[in-house]
Parts: structure tokens; C-alpha cells; sequence
């Protein structure tokens, strides 16, 4: 698919086929183009942890508001997380600019971009949930508290076909000097 075309039919999908099972292998697929994104200082912090089978599945979306659970039912949860006090930080331990930790959720968030992208690009679908309960997710999935807990992904085959929403103009948005 031409990038052009990928980046304009990707959607945010809140109803997924049940009949349909996300496989390691396409979990994989979409993490390898995950890691390909660029990271503070080649610093890779993203981490990613999968639910595929339904008892997994059952457990992660209790973790979750209704509202995700509905949203998300039929697709499998990727969890996203970073490393914290990596991206954005010296060797000594202090942040590099203002942004400290911002730098990983920033990382993390262009490794989620290529992660959905290329979803899209394999005929799968995606909802980011960002309301989720850490603490619940780090015990069930033995997270180390030394990674933040960033967002939960669905990904299946869609069950519906959003209209696209309105976006703003790049005349909106930016100022050239």
C-alpha cells in the first residue's frame, strides 16, 4: 500500500470481528516495524507485551474501563510501555533537557505510530486506549516498575468502517518563517 494511502485509511476501530484471532506471528510483524522507529540516542526503551488467548485477553480487559472493554471486544491487547529514565537522560542519571521522561512517552509514541501503521498495512485494525489501570496491569503481567505504563492496543479485523474525521489544515497548524 502507498504510505500516502496507509496514513489516510487508518482508523481508530471500536467494534472487531470476534471470529477473528490476532496470531504471534502478525504480533511480531508489528512489533518489528515498531522497533524501527527512531528512539532518543538509539536508546529503544518501548516494550511490548501481548494478550493473544482469551483467558489472557479476559484478564487484561478487567484492567480496563466498560467503556474500553466494549470498544475493544474481539481484538487482542497489546500493552505499551517504556523504560523510564532512559530516553531523555545522561549516563549519570540526569535529563538531558526540560523534557526528562517526556522523551520516552514521546519514543514510545513514534513506535506505536509504526506499530498501527503497519496493522493497517496488513489488513488489521487498531483502538490506542490510554485509560487502563496500571497498577492492575504491571501485577497481572509481572511489568517491572521500572517501565511506565503507557497505553493498551486492540488489534483485530474490523467489524465496522468509520467515515474518516475532519482534521485540521496544515494552515491550522503550522507557521513558516
Amino acid at each position: 500500500m502507498q504510505f500516502e494511502n496507509l496514513i489516510e485509511e487508518r482508523r481508530s476501530i471500536r467494534a472487531f470481528d470476534a471470529s477473528y484471532k490476532v496470531s504471534e506471528e502478525e504480533v511480531n510483524k508489528l512489533v518489528y516495524a515498531a522497533i524501527q522507529a527512531p528512539s532518543w540516542k538509539n536508546s529503544q526503551t518501548a516494550r511490548y507485551y501481548a494478550a493473544l488467548s482469551d483467558g489472557m485477553i479476559e484478564k487484561v480487559s478487567e484492567c480496563l474501563p466498560a467503556f474500553n472493554v466494549a470498544s475493544a471486544k474481539g481484538a487482542a491487547l497489546v500493552i505499551t510501555t517504556f523504560v523510564a529514565n532512559r530516553s531523555g537522560f545522561e549516563r549519570d542519571g540526569n535529563p538531558t533537557n526540560e523534557c526528562g521522561n517526556g522523551w520516552g512517552y514521546y519514543d514510545l509514541g513514534l513506535h506505536n505510530e509504526n506499530f498501527v501503521l503497519q496493522a493497517t498495512n496488513m489488513g488489521l485494525s487498531t483502538l490506542i486506549m490510554g485509560i487502563r489501570d496500571a497498577k492492575k496491569l504491571r501485577e497481572l503481567l509481572s511489568i517491572p516498575e521500572t517501565e511506565t505504563i503507557v497505553a493498551v492496543i486492540a488489534v483485530g479485523k474490523a467489524a465496522q468502517s468509520p467515515e474518516k474525521p475532519k482534521r485540521k489544515e496544515p494552515a491550522d497548524i503550522l507557521r513558516v518563517f
